[in-house]
């Protein structure tokens, strides 16, 4: 019989937060910080419900994305946001050694200590998604994101997305939407460390129209979301 799977949720956005020491560079973007780009709304109150349903650790960031982007790999052109560009680059450096590392560092050593310990890892990344984009609205509630060349997230994205749409068909769910999941990110750094046996990661968008309007109809999404994944997964 296989063993139990370790179960790991974080949450990359969860907050638009400036430390102090560097909020002279951030003059003038307080309307930014507070959109879409600053951070992801709804995404920590989704991470904190998956991981308490699962027994699972979370790990997250209220520094804002526009601080360090913890969800870009370490070359990535947009790992620091414009705010920077006039900031030397010893504080730039800074930043990525404060914020970026070691949450890099947190995340990854539980994936390998569970997997050092004969644990196969699932991982959900918790997002959100603004509704409209560039004049575009967004066509889904719920994204599921995985890369389609690892079966064990295949299979989990469509037993995820069988029981969503079972439980909440109200709720729209999209895999790979409203972006793919292969590409650059949290979950795909942790790929290229880990092979798919030992490691499943799935990154989670919910549309943030949902967490904006709050009320029931937010919490009933957040509750098909944990008790879909849990059908999925058979635990609990």
């Amino acid at each position: 019989m296989p063993p139990e799977p370790f179960f790991l949720v974080t949450c990359e956005h969860a907050g638009n937060r400036v430390p102090a020491r560097y909020r002279n560079w951030f003059q003038g973007w307080e309307e930014a910080l507070a959109s879409h780009r600053g951070h992801d709304p709804g995404a920590l109150a989704q991470a904190r419900d998956l991981a308490r349903a699962l027994a699972a650790p979370l790990v997250y960031s209220t520094v804002s994305r526009l601080v360090v982007e913890l969800n870009r790999s370490p070359r990535h052109p947009r790992l620091l946001s414009e705010a920077w560009r006039a900031a030397p680059r010893e504080v730039r450096e800074e930043a990525v050694a404060r914020y970026y590392r070691p949450y890099r560092e947190r995340a990854g050593q539980l994936v390998a200590g569970a997997i050092a310990g004969g644990r196969r890892v699932v991982h959900i990344s918790s997002h959100s998604f603004t509704p409209v984009l560039d004049g575009e609205v967004r066509n889904a509630d719920i994204g599921l994101l995985y890369h389609p060349g690892r079966p064990g997230e295949r299979a989990l994205c469509d037993a995820w997305q069988a029981a969503l749409e079972t439980l909440a068909p109200r709720f729209r769910v999209r895999r790979n939407y409203p972006y793919t999941g292969k590409s650059d990110g949290f979950c795909s750094w942790l790929r290229r460390r880990f092979g798919p046996g030992d490691y499943v990661g799935i990154e989670l968008e919910i549309n943030q129209k949902h967490c904006l309007a709050g009320g029931a109809s937010w919490r009933e999404l957040r509750r098909a979301v944990v008790a879909a994944l849990v059908q999925a997964c058979g635990a609990g």
